[in-house]
């Protein structure tokens, strides 16, 4: 019975972190768009040529397709996390187990998201990128998780203590 309950309980916050709005779990700041994509609308006088705008567009598609499977993902074993460390004792080499999988999930799509930006980066004239690169300097990465600084999401897995 207990292993029943604790499989609905899993389901149950499953279901909900998936119809969640992706911005709201995700907690990025101006100029990050679903996906792993940076909106470059954003960014002021960049003035990019319709040709470019396409082959961005279509890099943030792709993006979106690589990406959010590893996110749902991600979100699942956040999940998974939470429930282990509610039980009633808990074991301590299964949250060690789940909380690297989150580890490498995470370094997965930081991968992609590097690769994203410089390719979205290499698209662009020297003029363009020198005005991007400033703009980047003075934002940041965006206001982050629940209006905190840092760049976007609360570092750890630490979901008691970060305010997960």
């Amino acid at each position: 019975m207990k292993k029943v309950m604790t499989v609905m309980a899993a389901i149950a916050v499953a279901a909900v972190v998936a119809a969640s709005p992706a911005e709201a779990r995700r907690g990025w700041g101006e100029g990050y768009q679903s996906g792993g994509s940076y909106n470059l609308a954003v960014a002021p006088g960049l003035n990019l040529s319709a040709e470019q705008a396409a082959q961005i567009r279509s890099l943030q598609e792709t993006q979106l397709k690589e990406i959010q499977p590893l996110r749902n993902n991600l979100y699942s074993k956040r999940s998974e996390l939470r429930l282990l460390w509610l039980q009633q004792t808990p074991d301590q080499s299964k949250i060690s187990a789940v909380d690297r999988e989150i580890r490498s999930l995470r370094d997965q799509i930081q991968d992609k998201m590097t690769g994203h930006r410089l390719a979205i980066f290499k698209i662009l004239t020297p003029e363009q990128q020198t005005k991007l690169q400033a703009y980047w300097a003075g934002r940041g990465y965006g206001k982050g998780m629940r209006g905190h600084g840092g760049m976007g999401m609360a570092s750890g897995t630490g979901w008691g203590m970060r305010g997960y």
